[in-house]
């Protein structure tokens, strides 16, 4: 997307944002809130940054050839997304493990095709599967397993305000879904 493009962008959602803040009660026009539209606007347009991406040609930037078949595991992989159900944010560490087939992926890419997802408007299970399906599909991996811990503001702020509350969520294909050994050496490497 060009400039003007996002600049139009953010003016449009800062519009309805300055109207949003007018039917909360609040005065736009006073000093600490008259920045505050087009601010949040750059805001939302950077955390809901993942729709202009796609996991697959990120991956392929860094693919390697390797005959090795063992376990490749990278854990604690911070994030932030924002709940697509009351649009505040959820956040937490990705664990991610996989057995090549031929080729490995830069361990950076992992980390960035979190971020891909991250950056929508998400609920944590499909978060997790899509990274996991996007791993195995541009790898061509033997099998992936994801594990999400997540905190989401959504129950700490508002309705059942649980502040010590976390989900966890996994999702795992290949042989992983065959394996339970392959499954709890995984656990075993991201205690």
């Amino acid at each position: 997307m060009d400039n003007h493009a996002d600049d139009k962008r953010v003016a449009q959602i800062a519009e309805h944002i300055s109207a949003i803040i007018g039917l909360l009660g609040e005065d736009v026009t006073r000093e600490g809130l008259v920045k505050t539209p087009v601010r949040a606007a750059k805001a939302l347009c950077y955390l809901t940054s993942g729709y202009s991406d796609d996991a697959a040609p990120l991956m392929e930037q860094a693919l390697f050839a390797h005959e090795g078949s063992q376990l490749i595991v990278v854990k604690d992989i911070e994030f932030y997304s924002m709940c697509e159900h009351h649009i505040l944010p959820f956040f937490g560490k990705v664990s991610i493990g996989y057995i090549p087939d031929g080729k490995i992926v830069g361990l950076s890419k992992l980390a960035r095709i979190v971020n891909v997802f991250a950056r929508r408007l998400q609920v944590q299970e499909r978060f997790t599967s899509q990274i996991c399906d996007a791993v195995r599909e541009t790898l061509g991996a033997k099998g992936v397993i994801v594990t999400c811990s997540g905190e989401h503001l959504c129950m700490k702020m508002r309705g059942v305000e649980k502040q010590h509350s976390a989900t966890t969520t996994m999702h795992y294909n290949g042989v992983f879904g065959d394996d339970a050994s392959l499954r709890a050496e995984f656990f075993a490497a991201i205690k």
